[in-house]
């Protein structure tokens, strides 16, 4: 069921959040392997998962389209073992966390059976644009151009409006 949220024409251009939110929908069925995010700092944040029973090999994170995906695979070497009971999960995983542009991962490591991952997130600068407004013309020597054979024609106007095609 593909159901809409920005419908408005207010909302123009912003496709790419829709997306991110159906992402992020389809990853947060499975609560394995569980995981925290904190923010360490106003700029920092840290990503940690439960990964008890992998090693470093069994891991691998990758950055894909604005999706941190962490998978793990463990090799099962249990031959010549008998397990009168098993409960240590021993499943593989793929856990994906959509993050925003510019964050960038700066690091992550193993440690007692917790993977850490930092990320930052730089403080975007405000950036604010004055528009000039100028007196608005009743008259104008602009003459009407329309499309001839995908060019930019004028259409006989002696106003001094010079036309220029792409590319010159």
């Amino acid at each position: 069921m593909n159901t809409r949220v920005f419908t408005s024409p207010l909302f123009l251009g912003f496709d790419h959040l829709e997306q991110m939110i159906e992402r992020a929908s389809k990853n947060s069925s499975d609560g394995y392997p569980p995981y925290n995010i904190e923010q360490l700092s106003p700029i920092s944040l840290r990503i940690t998962l439960a990964v008890a029973g992998f090693t470093m090999d069994d891991l691998q994170i990758t950055l894909e389209d604005n999706q941190l995906v962490i998978r793990g695979r463990q090799n099962e070497d249990c031959q010549g073992r008998v397990f009168l009971h098993r409960g240590i999960a021993a499943r593989q995983f793929q856990r994906a966390f959509v993050i925003a542009e510019g964050i960038e991962v700066k690091g992550a490591w193993l440690d007692n059976g917790l993977l850490h991952v930092d990320l930052v997130r730089p403080v975007p600068q405000p950036v604010v644009k004055n528009i000039p407004i100028s007196k608005g013309q009743t008259k104008t020597n602009v003459a009407p151009t329309r499309m001839v054979d995908g060019e930019s024609q004028n259409s006989g106007a002696q106003g001094g409006v010079q036309v220029a095609r792409y590319g010159e």
